[in-house]
């Protein structure tokens, strides 16, 4: 049974505070989905705001580690494959896969464990790591049984953004008090290779039909782009998202539709860019993290609980079940001074 464990928010009271600088050791555990990955960064910025010698690793799906490693405060990347290996769980070379991981894991031993994911499968990683596991209790985890495998749970209160959610988590495990910024690290990447052709990323894929925008509002929106110089970039990770992506490009008299790209790549288009709009997918997010300007729109989903957040150069329009106009995104980028 999980033992409940409120640690002191006073650092002279925590124990962590009596390390030797350096020999603190903190393991991350966020495995998906791409916008959950993002919403993790400012987890490692106050982390090492609190403890700038200590080591923080981080263990996130394979697909993602491209992400992880962005934030320079971030040790190793330890990958796991729940995705592949739920496919292939009679394939030999998926439980030695397994064995590997685990093994990974293991090697090290750490001061502090900290899933901010909240799920079963989550807390059965953090379990098997070695170290003092900490997790959200019963009635604040995505699935309330993961609580019962972590050494010590904590309560934070649902209804707020996932990004407080997991700042607050790791602030309760480590005893320090969440700040008032949001830092997600990645601000020393951002506009760095700011392209000669100037450029928006329009961001039309999503995982639920619901929370997508029609493609004549798209069109609409990438004419004023073209009036006003900006190519349109619409990337694609599926078939259905190139076939809409050619669609709208089609219509728009100065539109690109790239091959499909790894994440790496991706984030070098994103920065590049002048703005990006989209609707409620990782990509956006990871826009933001980057300090673009983003306008978020948002159609099936509730931006106070996953809109882009702590940044002031985003915007979110729309609300459940209410898409916002062309022209009011429209809007808001020239709010943000795109043009």
């Amino acid at each position: 049974m999980s033992l409940r464990v409120h640690f002191s928010s006073n650092p002279v009271l925590h124990p962590l505070y009596s390390k030797l600088p350096g020999m603190l050791r903190i393991l991350l555990i966020k495995t998906s989905s791409l916008g959950d990955v993002v919403h993790n960064l400012p987890v490692v910025t106050d982390i090492h705001r609190q403890f700038p010698h200590a080591t923080i690793d981080w263990v996130v799906e394979e697909s993602y580690t491209p992400l992880a490693r962005l934030h320079p405060a971030v040790g190793s990347v330890i990958p796991v494959a729940v995705r592949r290996w739920r496919r292939t769980l009679l394939n030999r070379a998926t439980w030695n896969d397994m064995g590997a991981f685990r093994r990974r894991l293991r090697a090290e031993n750490y001061d502090v464990v900290i899933d901010t994911q909240g799920l079963i499968k989550s807390a059965l990683i953090a379990r098997s790591a070695h170290g003092r596991s900490h997790g959200f209790d019963a009635s604040s985890a995505r699935e309330s049984l993961a609580a019962h495998f972590y050494d010590a749970t904590h309560h934070v209160a649902k209804g707020q953004h996932a990004v407080l959610r997991n700042r607050q988590l790791a602030a309760a495990a480590l005893g320090y008090r969440v700040g008032d910024v949001t830092d997600y690290g990645l601000s020393g990447l951002n506009r760095s290779k700011i392209s000669s052709v100037p450029y928006c990323v329009l961001l039309h894929g999503t995982s639920r039909a619901d929370k997508l925008w029609s493609a004549d509002a798209w069109i609409e929106l990438g004419g004023r782009l073209a009036s006003h110089g900006f190519m349109c970039v619409l990337p694609w990770g599926d078939e259905a998202e190139r076939k809409r992506s050619e669609q709208i490009a089609a219509s728009l008299g100065n539109a690109s539709v790239p091959a499909k790209m790894p994440l790496d790549d991706m984030v070098q288009l994103l920065a590049a860019s002048a703005a990006v709009v989209g609707v409620d997918t990782g990509l956006v997010h990871l826009a933001a993290a980057l300090g673009l300007p983003v306008v978020a729109i948002f159609v099936g989903s509730d931006p106070a609980l996953t809109g882009v957040f702590g940044v002031p150069h985003c915007r979110n329009l729309g609300i459940h079940g209410t898409a916002p106009s062309p022209a009011s995104v429209f809007d808001a980028l020239a709010e943000l001074r795109v043009f």
